[in-house]
């Protein structure tokens, strides 16, 4: 075996894994907002919930296809680096991933072409049900990539047949109790990095003294959101924990920086335990790697922590009508924006660094997975090209979303045949009819 291509081959996927990641959780908390906003929108009627829906479906738009080019390459991998992985799971993986083909691409292929093109065309409601099946679908869409990637971690409900993985129990792969813990983790992370995102935009706004309504919404919206979500997250975060200390003991010792006898540091493959000493002899162990497990676990962590002080503070200064004018906590939120997204990709790193060295935890290892004959050259063109074209469309789709979020959520609203207002004065407009307290602002600009 040719362990630099074996090395290769796993740099390329976490290097492409970890692109990939960002736009999905980005996409699933946006469908989330946008129903939200719809809803508020048909439920109020005011308009200014429709110029914020406009604004944020653009960026939905555009970090929803960067996601799905950038995920179509994740398939290819299995093929050209992992054929058997791809051979032995197929019987398991292959359905999973059909499953959500049928339910999630076929939601959002179905409903999204009626939000961008279809508000005009379509009565109201049945406006907000094509937004919420949107939502549903991408929720769909991580349900079946947590089930597939939890047997990974916790393989269940399957026979070994002719050297393959094959289900014999399908709710034990489903309904395993690993899934329901990491699902709603995965989802609330998504949602998390959604309401940060929308709240550093409406800080930056708020800073810029500009769309005076439609960047407080965002703001409070947003920070009152995560108040709300972080302590459930950080709930089921335990939950996760429980699940690696019963079933992967060693990522857990890796995740800890035990060394000791405190619990095991190393999967034991073979060994004699002689008992009266409390040893294992003639040990032969697999040691995980501990580097980056331990650290990504802690700044995954950390960004929760950062992220629920910078909530609560500002829901509470919310509530006492001094959000906006307090600059620096403004500064704090536009800048936390990195930080669901740290959170997610070190959330990943600890999941699947820490199962090393086993791809199928304890009956496949990584390097009994790879194709056979691959070789170094083969391995580093392919890591070359993708990172190529990752970074062009990393930067491309930034680039785009970046100058929508600088156009901002422009609206004409409250235009007549005579005069229409600018969109400042429009915002200014929304911002007395929405946040009296706020009545004044613009007088003394």
């Amino acid at each position: 075996m040719d362990m630099t291509a074996l090395l290769l081959s796993r740099i390329q996927f976490a290097f492409t894994i970890t692109f990939h990641i960002i736009f999905p959780s980005f996409t699933i908390g946006l469908a989330a907002w946008l129903t939200v906003l719809e809803a508020l929108r048909l439920a109020t009627g005011r308009p200014v919930y429709r110029v914020i829906f406009d604004f944020w479906l653009k960026i939905f738009g555009v970090a929803f296809g960067l996601g799905v080019v950038s995920g179509i390459v994740m398939a290819f991998q299995f093929g050209t680096n992992w054929s058997v992985l791809s051979k032995m799971s197929g019987p398991i993986q292959g359905p999973l991933l059909m499953y959500e083909t049928f339910t999630a691409f076929m939601l959002e292929a179905s409903f999204f072409g009626v939000l961008i093109f279809g508000r005009s065309r379509v009565p109201p409601w049945f406006y907000l049900f094509s937004t919420a099946m949107v939502a549903l679908g991408t929720t769909f869409s991580a349900f079946w990539i947590m089930v597939n990637n939890s047997w990974m971690q916790v393989p269940s409900g399957y026979v070994m047949e002719n050297d393959a993985f094959v289900p014999n129990d399908w709710t034990k792969i489903i309904f395993n109790s690993v899934v329901w813990s990491r699902f709603p983790h995965m989802l609330l992370a998504s949602y998390l990095t959604g309401a940060f995102c929308v709240a550093a935009t409406g800080a930056w706004y708020v800073l810029r003294k500009e769309y005076h309504a439609e960047s407080r919404i965002m703001l409070r919206m947003g920070l009152g959101l995560a108040a709300v979500l972080i302590p459930i997250q950080l709930f089921f975060g335990h939950l996760c924990g429980g699940y690696v200390n019963t079933y992967q003991p060693a990522k857990m010792a890796a995740i800890e920086g035990r060394w000791n006898d405190e619990k095991p540091g190393s999967e034991v493959l073979f060994a004699w335990p002689d008992v009266e000493s409390r040893r294992n002899l003639y040990a032969i162990t697999l040691p995980p790697p501990v580097v980056i497990p331990f650290f990504s676990f802690r700044i995954m962590v950390g960004c929760g922590l950062i992220m629920l002080g910078l909530a609560w503070l500002g829901t509470y200064l919310s509530f006492k009508h001094r959000l906006e004018r307090n600059r620096l906590l403004l500064w704090l939120t536009f800048l936390s924006f990195p930080l669901p997204f740290i959170a997610i990709i070190t959330g990943w790193f600890t999941a699947e660094v820490g199962r090393q060295p086993w791809v199928v935890y304890g009956v496949l290892r990584t390097a009994d997975a790879m194709t056979p004959f691959l070789t170094t050259r083969a391995a580093t063109i392919s890591l070359v090209i993708f990172c190529a074209v990752y970074a062009f469309i990393f930067l491309f789709g930034t680039f785009y979303i970046y100058r929508l979020i600088r156009t901002g959520p422009v609206g004409k609203l409250f235009a007549t045949p005579r005069l229409a207002v600018s969109n400042r004065q429009t915002s200014l407009a929304n911002a007395a009819h929405i946040f009296p307290e706020h009545s004044h602002v613009g007088a003394g600009e």
